[in-house]
């Protein structure tokens, strides 16, 4: 069980002008209601999806489990025509299926070509796009993607962060979304964005002792509501029933602080990839040294950067 527990404060009819001069300052988590969203939240059924949505070709991951893994790739990868996968991902049991009859579905909308085109359901799936309006909260040229997802019953994904700021439409269905402070990423045991640790509610605690140390900011979700998540912000989501929603992620910094090659919002700002890049340099250099020294000056070099580069501004 991980340690202290907060819930994700949540605002009724939040203006603009509140939300960026009095909300958005403080670079936490919370939830927005009553947001007019336009027609999605009552239009969007099975059968309207999978009427106006057709038979264009989508690539889903498909697992047996319910947790998925990213580190691990516990699902594959496989293609289905956007009706199928709606579908499918709706049922509990599935006559058809690639792995077995319980196997979940996630939908992660791709730009037309994912390797330089970033997802924007208004252009992969222009029949909806009048359907759902954005929250207007940041400047339409700051933005960068609006993610369509759709999740079977049950599925849980991998705790992780993303580099921008973006807003979690929930049109329908229900969510739980856990959230872990930047500030606690110690205890996350990462591996690259991600967290090692899949169960976040029974953790093996002798595999991940530190996990308990982390402060958790927990919501339920339910359709019209929007989870405004800050950058950094470690997420774990599970869709608690069959639900659609929208991601919709903006440059909340310079442009030319991302990478110019990321199309999802996730890569690490291209001055820290310099950084860390220089780090492994580094520690190179310091395995020349004679354990004992090597130790010293690692040590050394940890209070250094603290000294240098820890914030105090932040809890």
């Amino acid at each position: 069980m991980a340690g202290h527990r907060f819930p994700v404060p949540r605002f009724e009819g939040v203006s603009q002008e509140q939300f960026i001069e009095h909300l958005y300052p403080q670079r936490k988590p919370l939830v927005l209601e009553g947001i007019d969203l336009g027609a999605c939240t009552s239009k969007w059924t099975v059968d309207y999806l999978s009427q106006i949505g057709g038979r264009k070709e989508v690539k889903i991951h498909v697992a047996a489990v319910a947790q998925m893994d990213f580190i691990s790739k516990n699902f594959v990868y496989r293609t289905l025509p956007f009706d199928k996968l709606v579908q499918r991902a709706a049922e509990e049991k599935h006559t058809e299926f690639f792995i077995s009859e319980d196997e979940k579905y996630y939908l992660r909308s791709l730009g037309e070509d994912p390797r330089k085109d970033v997802a924007d359901i208004r252009k992969q799936f222009p029949l909806l796009e009048g359907d759902i309006k954005f929250p207007k909260f940041f400047k339409e040229e700051h933005f960068f993607s609006s993610v369509f997802r759709i999740s079977s019953p049950g599925l849980q994904l991998w705790t992780h962060y993303d580099v921008m700021d973006n807003f979690l439409i929930q049109v329908t269905g229900k969510k739980r979304v856990v959230l872990f402070s930047p500030r606690d990423a110690q205890y996350l045991y990462l591996s690259g964005s991600k967290s090692e640790v899949l169960n976040i509610d029974n953790p093996d605690l002798a595999k991940y002792p530190l996990f308990s140390k982390a402060r958790r900011y927990e919501c339920s979700l339910k359709a019209g509501d929007v989870l405004f998540i800050p950058a950094l912000w470690f997420h774990n989501v599970i869709s608690e029933e069959f639900g659609v929603g929208v991601n919709v992620f903006w440059k909340h910094l310079p442009s030319e602080c991302y990478d110019k090659t990321d199309t999802y919002g996730n890569k690490d700002l291209t001055a820290a990839s310099r950084a860390v890049q220089i780090l492994d340099r580094a520690l190179k250099t310091l395995a020349e040294l004679p354990e004992e020294y090597r130790d010293f000056y690692a040590r050394r070099m940890v209070l250094h950067i603290q000294d240098k580069a820890y914030s105090k501004n932040f809890e």
